[in-house]
């Protein structure tokens, strides 16, 4: 076999991939394409098996099943220095007692490049730190240590980045700034990345497309506002994000639209956001898309009435409210602070309205905790 690079490029396509380690299955005939030049993401809690199918991306790892193709190319065996792939890790993994110049430089000289002044200027400059070329790693702050990782992993030009939780070890701030900057960058050189994270915000900010992952298999996959909008799961609805999710009864339908009893209370949800098998379903509403209005006051679309407010909380952009509702189930509401809604007290009666679009509907017989008991915040990847 040579031990020459492979200049594959092309779309990554994982075929029917199966990871196990004895009776552990990591991942779970996984069959997935990220086309050439996108930004996508692997989404999920610690040991859903995203980590497991980058390190098999990378060759760090071989498929108990299944192949790899990049592009026409099967890379399923080949070694990870002959892969055109490169890895922006959370540790930075730079040289300490190299320069950044002689960081960046360090791959380009490894392959035999000889004047490498005029690509490494070019990535510094991009991730712009060209004033930073003759310091060392360790004088660095942890925000310019990852950009000068991410410019080391591009001066390459490889067929595909991967980044494994890349921003888990900076500030929320920084973390925020840099969702944005490596989404445009990644505009800009228009390579391929896969981004592995547990963080669903910083998933939402950057991917074009996400792929939920649990338990070794991909719960869902589509573009943020899909996802968001339109979960199939009570897994992706409650992981991105917070859903409310109230147990019915497909009373009939009109139209394009179904009826659905909510204890007692009839809605209306499009037939096409509905995931349910039979006449049993949850119901489900994103906390922002309810508004709140005191009793007697008339409101348009779906109304459930009967509520209290149990509990206040105000954050600033928005206040958030705990509605009890007379079966006696707690519903989450978010208001934005922008003077359309006088703020409500504690122990008020209300009603909460929606648009009937905004509904979704899941399997009635789903576990509507799935999800919750996974914090993004706290985790630590497998």
């Amino acid at each position: 076999m040579s031990k020459d690079p492979i200049t594959a490029r092309g779309d990554l396509r994982l075929t029917r991939i199966t990871k196990s380690y004895g009776d552990f299955t990591a991942v779970d005939d996984l069959t997935l394409t990220i086309p050439k030049g996108s930004f996508f993401a692997l989404l999920g809690p610690s040991g859903c098996g995203k980590t497991t199918t980058l390190r098999m991306v990378a060759g760090l790892e071989e498929p108990t099943v299944g192949s790899i193709h990049l592009g026409d190319t099967d890379i399923t065996t080949t070694r990870p220095y002959q892969r055109p792939i490169n890895t922006v890790f959370q540790n930075y993994a730079l040289f300490p007692h190299l320069t950044i110049f002689e960081n960046i430089a360090f791959g380009l000289r490894r392959r035999g490049i000889k004047d490498v002044k005029e690509q490494v200027d070019k990535v510094l400059n991009l991730v712009e730190l060209p004033h930073l070329a003759e310091r060392k790693p360790t004088q660095l702050s942890g925000g310019q240590q990852q950009r000068i990782a991410l410019a080391r992993a591009i001066v390459n030009r490889p067929a595909l980045l991967l980044l494994d939780e890349p921003l888990g070890a900076l500030d929320l701030k920084l973390r925020r700034q840099m969702q944005i900057e490596l989404k445009w960058i990644q505009r800009e050189v228009g390579l391929t990345f896969v981004h592995v994270t547990h963080d669903q915000e910083e998933a939402m900010t950057m991917a074009d497309t996400i792929a939920v992952m649990n338990e070794g298999k991909i719960e869902q996959m589509g573009s943020p506002a899909d996802l968001y909008d339109n979960p199939e799961t009570a897994f992706v609805a409650n992981f991105l994000g917070q859903s409310n999710l109230i147990k019915g009864k497909i009373d009939g339908n009109d139209g394009d639209n179904l009826v659905v009893d909510l204890y007692g209370q009839k809605i209306s949800m499009p037939k096409k956001r509905s995931h349910a098998v039979d006449s049993s379903l949850y119901a489900g509403i994103r906390p922002e898309k309810f508004r709140i209005s005191r009793l007697g006051t008339p409101v348009k679309g779906n109304t459930l009435t009967g509520g209290h407010i149990e509990d206040v909380s105000y954050i600033g952009v928005s206040t958030q409210y705990v509605v009890a509702m007379p079966w006696g189930q707690e519903v989450m509401v978010f208001e934005q602070n922008d003077d359309g809604v006088a703020p409500f007290d504690k122990g008020d009666e209300v009603n909460i309205s929606w648009e009937p679009s905004f509904t979704f509907g899941l399997r009635g017989d789903e576990d509507i905790e799935a999800g919750t008991e996974v914090n993004p915040e706290e985790l630590e990847e497998e």
